[in-house]
């Protein structure tokens, strides 16, 4: 890799004094150009390291105003101070990425669990796992990472972290460590800090953050990527944000469509099944209450609590007579029909698991006499 030298800055504009002590007007100078050199590493996990090296130039010219008489004044200068940040600007991704709706399932459960056992909102943090072909990356799944605090920085547990990640390549064998992710808002040196941990266990990690109190409409999660800027002459760390997309499997899609639909109000009464059975339950509580008063009102008129009225009585017995009449003969034999029918299928179930048990039971036996036979003409050739 080849090495740019910085050349010296230009010295700063200097005041012209008119003679005599009159008015000073500046001389327009111009700054020196700063040259940066970013190395920027590409695809860590895909075996090959790329070197980005982006040389940006910038100019600025500087103006000042004179007084008129009096005394001579000078020209003022005004040097803009850079805040420290951890972004990177103008890096493009180097990789695309492809993000579940599980694992964002599992960061926002993670993170509730934990605010309702410490009574606050805390920060957690957990591993990415998926899979990854050249540069497209698929973030499919998630687990948690233990960490303490030490000195307000966040340390990660790398032996549950490498115990965990036994226990997930047995289960999911063709999926791989990609990064990790973390809750709160915008990145800032505590998550440098925790990726330079992470970059100890895999290289050119995925840091995925989550924010949870936010009140925006669009989905509260950012992708990130490391990249290295060489900043005042010192290799530096920062994030360079990447874009995804959604991608999602039909079991995804109705676990999500699930729990959107019970989230909707804040209760698990918001599923189709639910709003069926709570409609088939009011509608069954409200004729009790009618049956229950009209039979009160027959009731209290055949003791003359309250007086006949022939209309209401006339309107229940026809009522009455409007439910199904369950003791003909066409009810029977519809119903002895579909006895059988149904005893019939419960018979041919039972008959073909025997047939099944059967069938077991002659391979093994034919397995066990094949095998003492041959023992016996094994013992016959020796005797």
């Amino acid at each position: 890799m080849r090495t740019l030298r910085t050349p010296p800055p230009a010295s700063r504009p200097r005041t012209a004094h008119a003679p005599g002590g009159g008015a000073g007007l500046p001389q327009a100078a111009a700054v020196g150009r700063r040259r940066r050199a970013r190395v920027v590493a590409y695809g860590g996990r895909a075996g090959t390291h790329g070197v980005k090296m982006a040389a940006a130039a910038a100019g600025a010219s500087c103006s000042a105003a004179g007084s008129n008489g009096g005394s001579g004044a000078g020209g003022m200068e005004v040097d803009a101070a850079v805040l420290p940040t951890v972004m990177a600007s103008g890096v493009t991704g180097s990789v695309s990425v492809a993000l579940h709706p599980l694992v964002i399932l599992n960061i926002s459960d993670h993170w509730i669990r934990m605010r309702s056992q410490e009574g606050r909102p805390v920060q957690v943090v957990g591993a990415l796992i998926g899979r990854q072909e050249g540069r497209n990356i698929e973030v499919m799944n998630s687990f948690e990472l233990l960490s303490h605090t030490v000195e307000e920085n966040i340390v990660i547990d790398k032996e549950y972290y490498y115990t965990k990640e036994e226990q997930f390549k047995q289960v999911f064998k063709d999926m791989e460590f990609l990064g990790w992710y973390t809750t709160g808002g915008p990145p800032d040196q505590s998550d440098i800090h925790v990726h330079k941990q992470v970059c100890e266990i895999i290289e050119s990690p995925l840091f995925l953050k989550l924010n949870p109190m936010t009140k925006h409409t669009d989905l509260p999660v950012s992708v990130f990527e490391s990249v290295i800027d060489i900043i005042n002459g010192e290799a530096t760390m920062l994030f360079a944000e990447l874009t995804y997309t959604l991608a999602t499997e039909e079991a995804e899609r109705i676990g999500v469509d699930h729990v959107a639909r019970m989230t909707a109000t804040g209760s698990g009464e918001n599923s189709t099944v639910a709003e069926h059975l709570i409609a088939q339950h009011s509608a069954i509580k409200m004729l009790h209450s009618r049956v229950k008063l009209i039979l009160e009102y027959v009731k209290a008129s055949e003791a003359g609590e309250v007086p006949f009225n022939h209309e209401i009585l006339r309107e229940a017995y026809a009522l009455c007579h409007c439910l199904p009449v369950l003791s003909t003969n066409k009810f029977k034999t519809d119903f002895y029909d579909q006895c059988n029918d149904v005893g019939l299928m419960a018979y041919l179930g039972t008959i073909t698991k025997t047939c099944n048990t059967m069938n077991q039971f002659v391979n093994k036996f034919n397995i066990l006499y094949d095998r003492q036979g041959i023992g016996r003409r094994m013992r016959g050739l020796f005797f």
